[in-house]
């Protein structure tokens, strides 16, 4: 019997390298938000992303008895392929082909919600010692994903006054020999921003003259109010390879179902020698997503009648309308209206509220005053803005506004003079 040369002299057992570096930047800001709310009044949580908190939005009958028909065949209770059920592929490929892009089962990988199908494209594409480019302001979860690989993230500025466009010039700036992909979210969490066409095309020019291929995070694709077009990446690109990341989480109301997918778009056959077979690979790390929802996934994508999605859309506007509507009265505070997603950003004119160092200092205080949360700009890295989650029931939201501008009446500065261009103030910090 062989002895071991080494043993060890007592327990010492510690986190790895990856679970070190990872964090969630949302999570360490509001940790540290140790308020306890208005005992008076009722919490109205406009923080949390989830459309199905307060039980307004319910996804339709369609989509539940396809689960229920998936379950009673008895046919999905086991293991799929790590990439999904080929029947479910094919729905999949088939509710995102259009006239300007045709999907093949081939190029789909199902996974447990969009969140895991960027996980897969940040890994596949990126090595420790590499950086990818996220936009700032944005959703905190790809520093989360990237840091924990070591990978590098650098930010590119979006531009308030022009509705949350990219600063094409900042994103140039930030790539360098190192960078291995670029994060675009269209529209966006959470600016709720909508692209123009001739944008998103400037930006695959882009990508083209540097050879940086794009992960595409379009969970929100089809949830645009009425005025604007969504047009996604791989519609308008012809050489720039593009990952696009969605799912069922945010259009079906049902994120816990943890259903998304990678849609792979190639068109010059760039991911072919090594990234596709990689993402094959990397999905095996989970062995598939829900086999369940798998199995449901045909009937639900081609059963849901188009007036479900029409009527959620009309009570997102209604609610960004109310929002912006009662926001934009209140002294030293600036919403810029969303033409999509869930959320709006409002403009925090620190210099109204002297007694505020901060947004997260003003979100705080708003929270113990009013018992009202929404989530400081901070969380998405930008200052001086706080983010409204426009799902709330109606009355809520109204009610919500309403504590907001009392808060705000109570704390601004009358004596404080606000420099406007065009509606808008002049110098937007991040």
């Amino acid at each position: 019997m062989l002895v071991p040369s080494f043993r060890k002299q007592h327990w010492n057992v510690c986190a790895s390298d990856i679970a070190r570096k990872t964090h969630n930047p949302i999570r360490s800001i509001v940790e540290n938000i140790v308020v306890e709310p208005n005992p008076n009044k009722k919490v109205i949580a406009l923080s949390i992303g989830d459309p199905t908190t307060f039980g307004n939005l319910l996804p339709p009958k369609e989509v539940i008895e396809a689960v229920q028909d998936s379950v009673a065949s008895q046919l999905y209770n086991g293991y799929a392929p790590s990439i999904g059920h080929e029947m479910a592929r094919e729905a999949v490929a088939e509710y995102s082909s259009n006239e300007f892009v045709k999907v093949n089962s081939k190029d789909v990988i199902l996974c447990s919600g969009c969140s895991c199908a960027l996980d897969l494209c940040i890994t596949v594409l990126a090595r420790e010692g590499q950086n990818i480019l996220i936009p700032r302001p944005g959703f905190s979860i790809y520093r989360t994903l990237a840091e924990g690989l070591g990978i590098t993230v650098k930010t590119y500025n979006l531009c308030p006054e022009l509705g949350w466009e990219i600063d094409l010039d900042d994103l140039k700036e930030q790539i360098d020999e190192s960078t291995a992909a670029i994060i675009i979210n269209n529209p966006s969490n959470p600016c709720g921003s909508v692209f123009r066409r001739d944008h998103i095309l400037d930006i695959l020019d882009i990508a083209a003259h540097y050879y940086v291929p794009i992960i595409a995070d379009e969970i929100y694709e089809h949830m645009v109010f009425p005025g604007r077009t969504f047009h996604s990446l791989a519609s308008l690109s012809t050489e720039v390879p593009i990952l696009s990341c969605s799912g069922l989480t945010k259009r079906f109301l049902v994120p816990g179902w943890r259903t998304g997918w990678i849609i792979i778009h190639d068109r010059q056959n760039v991911l072919e020698a090594e990234i596709r077979k990689g993402l094959q690979c990397l999905s095996q790390r989970i062995i598939g997503s829900n086999t369940i929802i798998q199995g449901a996934l045909p009937k639900i994508l081609r059963n849901t009648p188009q007036k479900f999605f029409d009527d959620v859309i009309d009570t997102l506007y209604s609610h960004s309308k109310l929002a912006y509507n009662s926001i934009i009265k209140i002294p030293g505070l600036k919403p810029i209206m969303p033409d999509g997603a869930m959320y709006m950003m409002v403009y925090i004119d620190l210099q109204c509220f002297p007694e505020f160092n901060s947004d997260v200092e003003f979100v705080q205080r708003l929270l113990m005053e009013e018992s009202v949360f929404c989530l400081p700009g901070q969380c998405f890295g930008c200052h001086s803005y706080m983010r409204l989650v426009i799902t709330v029931p109606g009355d809520m939201l109204e009610e919500a506004c309403q504590r907001i501008q009392e808060f705000c009446e109570r704390h601004h500065c009358k004596t404080t003079k606000i420099s406007r261009k065009n509606g808008f103030v002049n110098k937007i910090p991040y």
